[in-house]
């Protein structure tokens, strides 16, 4: 699992384009010229629910945003295509994408393989919302235990998920790159 490390200072390509909002944004919120802080979006708006096709432009932003070695877009294309897979997105309104989950599905065991917040739209509970959103539709589909991996520096993610019941199991030497770094593997049982 892939969750989703800072990078300050995240500035998207000017070539690309968000599905709404401002061109070269990507969906995510400018910051004031002035102050430097970002547009605080309502509350109320954020929705999570299945990822869409439309959504894969933005996804994609935050995905380059997050990781040192970022999924394509095809490659989340290919999961939209999969029956064992479901991909979520936190999405403010009906346009604007501030987070996303990847998991797939192998009998009564589930793997959350990804799950990134947008740089501005973290410390709000998003991630939480979507781990949540992953183990409501992980019980829904009879699943007994969910897994995942995170980067061993990775504390911030470490800790959200320990807060939603996941605890180490296991550690992968050397699984990422750029830098090298040893994964835990995480699990969360799920009670029926």
């Amino acid at each position: 699992m892939r969750s989703c490390g800072w990078r300050r200072g995240f500035r998207p390509a000017a070539s690309r384009t968000s599905t709404g909002g401002n061109p070269g944004t990507c969906g995510l919120p400018e910051p004031n010229a002035r102050s430097g802080a970002v547009a605080e979006p309502a509350r109320r708006t954020l929705t999570i629910r299945r990822l869409l096709e439309s959504d894969l432009g933005q996804v994609t932003a935050i995905e380059e945003a997050c990781f040192a070695t970022p999924w394509s877009e095809r490659t989340f294309r290919n999961l939209l295509r999969r029956p064992d897979a479901v991909l979520l997105s936190a999405v403010y309104g009906e346009r604007r994408v501030a987070g996303y989950a990847a998991v797939w599905f192998v009998g009564r065991e589930a793997e959350l393989g990804d799950l990134a917040v947008a740089p501005n739209d973290r410390r709000r509970g998003i991630g939480g919302e979507l781990v949540d959103a992953v183990l409501s539709e992980a019980r829904t589909r009879g699943v007994l235990r969910i897994f995942l991996e995170v980067r061993e520096g990775n504390r911030s993610a470490q800790d959200l998920y320990r807060s939603r019941g996941f605890e180490i199991v296991g550690r992968r030497r050397g699984y990422y790159a750029g830098p090298k770094e040893d994964a835990l593997v995480m699990r969360r049982l799920l009670v029926r």
